[in-house]
């Protein structure tokens, strides 16, 4: 089923809305460009939407199909009651390409959560991928056995008292929280991606589309190696992109350390070329969308 999207600006690319049956979800699908045109699939970060790369794709000058899902409980896919596990988002990011390009390899683009989904996916399905985009993908910091037994308390505490997420009194009043959270946005933009980031409730105030219990800690330890062995398994060339002011990479220590631990990290790619994007931070499709998208021309000619 489509549905018309509803646009700040007559500059943008119109998209449209798709909702289909995905491991027992209802999953929305935005999608831009003819359904002729070759397709590029985006798959976007932890607590954002697929609409997060209207900038980009507005810049892209190729003609292409880009296919870009809310992941399960962000924007307008449903909450899934069982919760949130990594391997589930492999498995919806399966069916999604097995609809769209059944026995195909596709272009995949991710960003954050969406570029770690790809990297595994590239690796565990080698032969799905042409070729890869990671956008601020280089994962967490390692974590250590001895980090199990308190993460794992935590998580059965917080199962108690599940965390709220703040409503907001206007559409104008998210636009402003997403400014304060990256000061490069413009109000125009910061605008657009309010109406779709959050929906005013019953009694006006404006919610977040997203489930509460994305804010879980995750029990799960974040197993660095194991990516990594599966970094090795892709046969793709990969675009690796990195933002010059990332808000994520202090995480990971001082410049050297940083350094370091990155480039440790892209030598398991076997066929990788980095672009540093200048005067842009986490949300680099935010950003620099049209250096971004020049690359991403190039790259996938």
């Amino acid at each position: 089923m489509y549905c018309a999207a509803v646009f700040t600006s007559h500059r943008m690319k119109p998209s449209r809305s798709e909702f289909i049956p995905v491991r027992n979800l209802q999953y929305h699908i935005r999608h831009w460009g003819n359904d002729d045109a070759p397709a590029l699939f985006m798959l976007h970060g932890w607590m954002d939407v697929s609409a997060s790369f209207q900038f980009l794709v507005d810049a892209l000058q190729r003609d292409w199909h880009v296919i870009a899902p809310d992941w399960r409980g962000f924007g307008l896919t449903d909450y899934a009651e069982s919760g949130y596990w990594h391997p589930d988002y492999l498995a919806d990011l399966e069916a999604i390409l097995d609809r769209y390009a059944p026995a195909q390899a596709v272009n995949l683009l991710g960003h954050s959560l969406g570029a770690n989904v790809a990297g595994i996916y590239a690796g565990v399905r080698p032969r799905r991928i042409t070729k890869l985009i990671l956008l601020e993908g280089f994962g967490r910091p390692a974590m250590t056995p001895e980090e199990a037994p308190q993460r794992y308390a935590t998580w059965l505490d917080e199962l108690c008292s599940v965390p709220l997420l703040r409503p907001y009194r206007s559409q104008e009043a998210v636009a402003a929280r997403l400014q304060k959270n990256n000061p490069r946005l413009t109000k125009e933009r910061a605008m657009f991606l309010a109406e779709h980031w959050a929906s005013p409730d019953e009694r006006g105030n404006w919610v977040l589309r997203a489930d509460a219990r994305h804010k879980l800690t995750n029990p799960v330890l974040y197993r660095i190696e194991e990516v990594l062995a599966c970094w090795r398994a892709i046969t793709a060339p990969v675009l690796w992109v990195e933002a010059e002011c990332s808000e994520l990479l202090p995480r990971f220590g001082t410049p050297d350390q940083i350094r370091t631990e990155l480039d440790r990290r892209i030598a398991q790619l076997a066929n990788a070329a980095i672009l540093k994007v200048p005067d842009a931070g986490h949300m680099v499709q935010h950003d620099q969308p049209e250096i971004l998208a020049r690359a991403i021309d190039a790259f996938l000619a």
